[in-house]
């Protein structure tokens, strides 16, 4: 392993981002492009999900970031031994010179993403450059080491935003003048389009443009955890030391930011209800889903709020005993972080009153999307959490003070569609 330290991305103080050979389909040799993409590798979080993209086409993307055996060992093994395969079959191939690529993301509401995929070099939070906010999960860092490791590959890039508004902005927009490498319509109705650019004076602007920048990660800070981790492992210089990531100017483009939901495996809704009794306010909701988290957002804004679903109604739980939380809450955090849900929600409620090691996928699991969430609480006969979303600007606000907020706190989007373009090392 090398311990050196990593000098040079110690002694560079901005983003850099590099060029690289992209690994993408040949659309000859699948269904359809949107056949072969999928949501990111924690998002795909419901069997029924999985199954449903495996079945879109045989070369759907979920076969290598979330390839299926009876073993960790056997899954990793599968999607190295799928990915050479798909490669000397012609079925993934490699672009004949290095660039960045121009991705942009129509949602059918209209909301337009576009942004820069590229290898970027992978610094510490210590350096400044990328700044996480969440904490990580480590047996999850730890899977996603062992896939990169077998595979030899980045399968999916990280959202990462930065506010800039500069060159960079110019030569994004000036790309989706041009007609696209390829353009595609998921079932999610998102239309995406991607281009290249690999001319030198493009690419020195952007070099010159990002060396001023920070980034926040978005979307993804259990990948760049392992993006840090592998690359302690490699000899440098070398390709661990970059990582494949979509870079947003958020200035031009503004993400939206929803809440990421907890289901409680172990805790029944009556039982959650009842151990709240004395410590917080819980208010039956005899309402469809939109109505309900309207009241949840309406109690958001006097402090922290939580529905709780699962038995066929929702349960709206505020005004939480102020007693708890002092005795509950670390004190040597702002202001900003005490009150966060997510951190109330884990110190007091998962730590204290319900008592669910949040670190167990046998207790915890974290679910994007909200009926999703509710349909399986009702399903498996555990609780949903379902929570209110953090404004960005608290999330930047902690991130560039160094706090990081309590894991899965955040769902930042549109996320990028895997599957579009891959890096792989060995080119």
């Amino acid at each position: 392993m090398n311990t050196a330290g990593h000098p040079e991305a110690t002694a560079h103080r901005g983003l850099e981002l590099t060029p690289f050979r992209g690994l993408r389909y040949d659309p000859d040799r699948v269904g359809s492009l949107a056949a072969v993409t999928s949501p990111p590798y924690d998002v795909v979080v419901r069997p029924d999900g999985l199954l449903h993209l495996e079945s879109a086409d045989p070369h759907n993307i979920v076969r290598l970031i979330l390839p299926q055996a009876a073993t960790p060992q056997a899954r990793n093994a599968q999607a190295a031994a799928t990915l050479r395969r798909w490669r000397s079959e012609g079925v993934l191939a490699a672009d004949p010179e290095p660039g960045l690529y121009v991705y942009e993301q129509r949602a059918p509401d209209g909301l337009l993403q576009r942004g820069l995929i590229g290898a970027l070099r992978v610094t510490d939070p210590s350096d400044g450059v990328v700044l996480p906010h969440e904490d990580v999960m480590p047996h999850i860092v730890a899977d996603r080491a062992d896939l990169m490791r077998a595979t030899s590959a980045n399968l999916e890039p990280l959202l990462l935003t930065y506010r800039g508004a500069d060159d960079t902005t110019a030569l994004v927009e000036e790309a989706a003048e041009r007609p696209p490498l390829l353009a595609t319509t998921t079932e999610d109705g998102f239309h995406h389009r991607l281009w290249a650019v690999t001319a030198p004076d493009d690419l020195a602007r952007v070099r010159a443009g990002l060396a001023r920048h920070q980034a926040l990660i978005a979307d993804g800070h259990h990948r760049w955890a392992t993006y840090r981790r592998l690359r302690a492992e490699h000899p440098s210089p070398g390709p661990w030391d970059h990582g494949l990531v979509l870079l947003v100017d958020t200035a031009r483009y503004p993400l939206r930011v929803r809440a990421i939901h907890r289901l409680l495996h172990t805790v029944p809704v009556s039982d959650a209800v009842a151990a709240l009794a004395g410590h917080a306010r819980v208010r039956r909701l005899d309402t469809p889903l939109p109505e309900a988290l309207d009241a949840l957002a309406a109690a958001a804004g006097a402090g922290n709020a939580y529905l709780l679903a699962g038995d066929g109604a929702f349960h709206l739980v505020d005004r939480l005993d102020p007693g708890l939380l002092a005795r509950t809450v670390r004190r040597d955090r702002p202001e900003a972080w005490r009150t966060l849900d997510a951190t109330v929600l884990h110190a007091a409620l998962l730590a204290h009153v319900w008592q669910v090691p949040e670190d167990s996928a046998a207790h915890v699991s974290y679910i994007h999307d909200t009926a999703a969430t509710v349909d399986k609480a009702v399903r498996d006969g555990g609780a949903a959490v379902l929570m209110h979303p953090v404004r960005e600007e608290v999330v930047r606000d902690l991130a560039r003070q160094g706090v990081t907020m309590p894991r899965k706190s955040t769902s930042f989007g549109p996320k990028p569609a895997s599957g579009l373009v891959l890096r792989a090392l060995d080119l």
